[in-house]
Parts: structure tokens; C-alpha cells; sequence
């Protein structure tokens, strides 16, 4: 079966492909120095790596992962919708710096993670260091 005319689909893109890791600093030593991946974000608990043919990140983080986050307009519209489609959830939708997310199992045992955008995006300083939120220009 292919999808129903006219209806949008549920995810929009990747945002990120988050890797746990046990030491921030050795992490990015490893994808940015060794690895040549350009470092986009951090705070004390995570960093985020460019990967050049894409806007999605790679994500290095001391407590969560491994995960892939796929962007959604509204994560509680989605969270329903999904959940409607036959999905389980996992963890409902909770708040994010940017946005909200939540964690959500396909009829197949898949662990899906959605989240969207609703505060803005990441701001950094020079040292790249996240330091605040950016409210998105498309929500009100």
C-alpha cells in the first residue's frame, strides 16, 4: 500500500544520529581532530559534528544513545498520530532545549525518536558553546 493521497508524511528529515559516549572531550578529540568532522555545537553533556552533504548531526552525548532523531512539525501531533497508526509508546512527549521529543516503538520493535523545533535552534559562542536558544522565525 502506498500513502493516501494528498496527506503529508509524518517525519520531515534526519536531525541527528546520536552515538553514547563515556568522555566529551576524548569524543570530540576523536570525530573533530582525528576524524575531521567539524564541530558544530556543545554544552557539558553533548556535541554536535557537521556532516557536510547534509543539515542532519552527528551527535556525541554522555547519557543517552545510540539513537537516530527524526524532525516532526508538532512532536504531540505526531506522538498521536503515530500512536494511531498502530505505534506504542515509548517515553511521551517531554520538553527539549529546542523543541519537544518523545519515544515512540513501530509494529516491528523499532524505537523511533521524534522531536521538533518549536523553541528555535542551538546558539553558541565563539568556543562553540551552546548559550541559549534562538526562537525559529516560522512559529509564533
Amino acid at each position: 500500500m502506498t500513502h493516501e493521497p494528498g496527506k503529508r508524511p509524518l517525519f520531515r528529515k534526519l536531525d541527528n544520529h546520536l552515538l553514547h559516549v563515556s568522555d566529551l572531550d576524548a569524543a570530540i578529540a576523536f570525530y573533530g581532530g582525528r576524524l575531521g568532522q567539524a564541530l558544530v555545537w556543545r554544552d557539558d553533556e553533548a556535541a554536535g559534528f557537521a556532516l557536510p552533504e547534509t543539515d542532519a548531526e552527528l551527535v556525541v552525548h554522555l547519557h543517552i544513545g545510540p539513537e537516530t532523531d527524526i524532525l516532526v512539525d508538532d512532536v504531540d501531533e505526531a506522538f498521536e498520530e503515530f500512536l494511531a497508526a498502530g505505534g506504542e509508546a515509548v517515553q511521551p512527549p517531554f520538553e527539549i532545549a529546542v523543541g519537544r521529543c518523545a519515544r515512540i516503538r513501530d509494529p516491528f520493535g523499532n524505537i523511533v525518536v521524534i522531536l521538533d523545533q518549536s523553541k528555535g535552534t542551538l546558539v553558541t559562542d565563539g568556543k562553540l558553546r551552546v548559550t541559549g536558544v534562538k526562537r525559529a522565525s516560522n512559529h509564533a
